[in-house]
């Protein structure tokens, strides 16, 4: 099998490939599953920290378009990458993460062979630091404000149009990514869940994300968020496991009175 994947001789993808990942970096932590009914784990995650930054990024393959597991992957880490590189060199998080968007975008757009023959996958970023959180997103892919106290909320609106189709992605034909950002100073601790639909559609909404119980923590760093990331997928799976499924859980310090708004649209 090749790193990618699929059959060294054939080019198929091979169904044990990624079909469950977990990650974890500075008290953070991430699972991924490829669910039940589906061959192949489109869903990627990169997950890493900078400095005082901890850095997240969930995309997902548009499941119409070819190779989009390969287009999810390298947004991913491209993302991640560029974010890594541009947060402790002080660019503001807003810069950053727009700047990690359309480099992201244009990798998965290099991808495409030909118009019939593009990647493509939706995108969402979330990065903790000095002064607050703050996350990005393009498509359906989400983040949720997830306090220890007090109600919890969507910080993203879906890039999607009649009949839940996408209206923003990233690849071949989305023309260049704007993506939108949204920042918050929280009063509270908690933490930012970053998910793909395979997620979200399974809970009636952010609430129950976050009071779902999780499972007795195990002992190691990050081992907290670890066991609420599997305690969420592990939801979904039961719910059915219909699509692949992505949690990412970054913690978050409380650091003054709460003020939260979306770039652009304040």
């Amino acid at each position: 099998m090749a790193p990618d994947g699929h059959c060294w001789d054939c080019g198929a993808g091979q169904p044990a490939f990624r079909s469950h990942v977990e990650v974890t970096a500075g008290g953070a932590a991430g699972v991924s599953d490829r669910g039940k009914r589906r061959h192949t784990n489109a869903d990627a995650m990169a997950l890493t920290t900078a400095g005082a930054w901890t850095i997240g990024v969930v995309c997902d393959g548009v499941s119409m378009s070819p190779r989009s597991e390969r287009a999810a992957r390298l947004a991913a880490g491209v993302a991640a990458a560029a974010l890594a590189a541009a947060l402790p060199a002080g660019t503001p998080p807003e810069l950053a993460l727009e700047d990690a968007a359309r480099r992201a975008g244009r990798a998965v757009a290099a991808l495409a062979v030909s118009p019939d023959e593009a990647p493509a996958c939706t995108f969402v970023a979330g990065v903790t630091g000095p002064g607050g959180l703050w996350c990005a997103w393009i498509g359906d892919s989400r983040a949720y404000w997830l306090p220890d106290e007090g109600p919890a909320l969507a910080l993203t609106e879906d890039d999607t149009g009649e009949l839940d189709a996408l209206t923003g992605w990233l690849g071949a034909g989305s023309g260049d990514p704007e993506p939108r950002v949204r920042s918050s100073r929280p009063s509270v601790a908690g933490r930012i869940l970053l998910c793909t639909d395979g997620l979200w559609r399974c809970f009636p909404g952010p609430g129950a994300l976050r009071d779902l119980p999780a499972p007795a923590q195990a002992a190691g760093a990050g081992s907290g968020l670890l066991d609420r990331a599997r305690s969420l997928v592990g939801y979904a799976l039961d719910a059915g496991g219909h699509d692949n499924i992505t949690a990412l859980l970054l913690p978050v310090a409380a650091e003054g009175p709460s003020r939260a708004g979306a770039a652009g649209q304040v």
